[in-house]
């Protein structure tokens, strides 16, 4: 079974930037999916990188984007790389303009640069996900599925549950 995996950013594919002291993207290097994946001897998923956005500024001109590339590939199994703060939000945008693939949004609380990540876990964990569920829209993060209309990040906890 094919899958196919889209970045978009978010804090998995972040790096710390010594002379500003933040957390920013590394648009030389993009995303860090492939050595994930490398890593874990998964050489199946195909992965393409559609953006490189913090999702607080994503908007929904980017989430048509993300929609026409989910509705233009040829596997129907997709896994999208989405920052934490608006994945609900974007997992809803989609559910409700896809309705014959199995698409998993999945990101990390911590960069993968920085280890001691959860990026690897949820990452393996929305591959298998996007080859076994149902078609729909979902989101993997912190050791559960979830579906779309309950996709949301408890800000106190900083978890999804």
């Amino acid at each position: 079974m094919d899958v196919l995996i889209l970045t978009t950013g978010g804090t998995l594919d972040k790096v710390h930037d010594l002379v500003r002291e933040a957390l920013v993207f590394d648009r030389e290097e993009g995303s860090c999916v492939p050595a994930i994946l490398a890593q874990a001897r998964a050489d199946f998923p195909r992965v393409e990188q559609l953006m490189t956005l913090d999702s607080l500024d994503m908007i929904d001109s980017d989430r048509r984007q993300l929609v026409d590339a989910i509705l233009k590939a040829p596997e129907t199994h997709i896994v999208i790389i989405h920052g934490t703060g608006t994945m609900g939000v974007t997992a809803r945008f989609i559910a409700e303009r896809v309705q014959d693939r199995t698409v998993v949004l999945t990101g990390a609380m911590r960069p993968h640069s920085l280890g001691r990540s959860d990026a690897g876990f949820n990452l393996g964990g929305a591959v298998v996900a996007a080859q076994v569920c149902a078609p729909g829209v979902y989101g993997v993060m912190n050791g559960r599925v979830i579906g779309a209309q309950e996709l949301e990040k408890n800000r106190t906890t900083g978890r999804f549950a």
